[in-house]
């Protein structure tokens, strides 16, 4: 039988005014060593977007680049810059780490999985739809 294994993921979060301190959870990344995954899932309400930003759709382009390199980082693609070539667990943590910027993430939590694939996936739902 197969051995769980252990994993680590945040909730990614939408912060429009940061200083309101106020968020949306739009996503969820997760890091799973032993399986060698690292693995980001997010969705964007286009007007809920338009709602919040007031139609800025400069403003509303960067959040969704900014997403795109979350997706690039992890992959590790060499289009995401140096942050891409670092292995997997130091991209896992340079992603989460505290920021005050308009895309931040939750705390690092853990668990165990058979699959870390599957478990974004549930996290995903449970979390952010």
């Amino acid at each position: 039988m197969q051995e769980r294994t252990l994993y680590e993921y945040a909730v990614l979060r939408l912060v429009p005014r940061v200083e309101r301190e106020e968020f949306i959870n739009i996503g969820v990344i997760l890091f799973c060593k032993q399986q060698k995954f690292a693995g980001v899932k997010y969705v964007l309400d286009e007007e809920k977007l338009k709602a919040i930003f007031k139609n800025d759709e400069m403003c509303i382009a960067t959040i969704k680049q900014n997403l795109q390199s979350f997706e690039q980082i992890c992959a590790g693609d060499s289009k995401a810059g140096k942050i891409a070539n670092l292995p997997l667990a130091e991209r896992f943590r340079w992603l989460t780490a505290k920021r005050s910027t308009i895309i931040q993430t939750s705390a690092v939590h853990s668990g165990r999985t058979y699959d870390a694939v599957q478990t974004l996936e549930k996290l995903f739902e449970e979390l952010v739809l």
